[in-house]
């Protein structure tokens, strides 16, 4: 994969100035052994699951990523920042602030980092409601908190009132 220019962490704030029109936004969740995929909608209104990754070198996982990314029309990444319920970051958010800093010099997108408190723990609450089996939570849990991760965002672009 070559270097490309650093794409940068930007706030959300700046974000919809950057995107192409019907540039869709890709969500991830990094866990320590899959990373849990999601793509907004072209409109950039709804985020829906998309695929489950299994976690290998931070090569692998970053040439997936980026294929993911050319694949769909990716404009920019959502990555969710684990931080603790007191506000303060541990040491899984500061890994994947290290996941963020070390892949934005290979793909050419944008990076924002949200905010995915009790995102997983909301998902499988809802699985769990919805009745799905063990071995059925654990097969999609990943994905769809990359999808509620990337809601959240979506979400709050739109209440920022800015054309996204």
């Amino acid at each position: 994969m070559p270097l490309v220019t650093l794409a940068p962490l930007v706030a959300i704030e700046d974000l919809p100035k950057l995107l192409a029109p019907e540039a869709r936004l890709l969500g991830l969740d990094l866990g320590t052994k899959t990373i849990g995929m999601a793509l907004s909608d072209v409109t950039r209104s709804v985020a829906t699951p998309y695929r489950t990754l299994r976690r290998t070198k931070f090569t692998g996982d970053a040439k997936a990523i980026a294929a993911a990314t050319a694949e769909n029309g990716v404009g920019a990444l959502v990555i969710g920042l684990p931080i603790n319920l007191d506000g303060s970051e541990g040491p899984r958010a500061q890994s994947t602030r290290a996941f963020a800093r070390n892949l934005a010099p290979l793909i050419e997108v944008p990076i924002l980092l949200w905010d995915e408190r009790l995102s997983t723990a909301a998902v499988e609450r809802h699985l769990i409601e919805a009745g799905a089996s063990r071995k059925r939570r654990a097969e999609v849990i990943d994905r769809m908190a990359a999808a509620y991760i990337l809601q959240g965002a979506i979400d709050r672009l739109r209440r920022l009132g800015t054309p996204i």
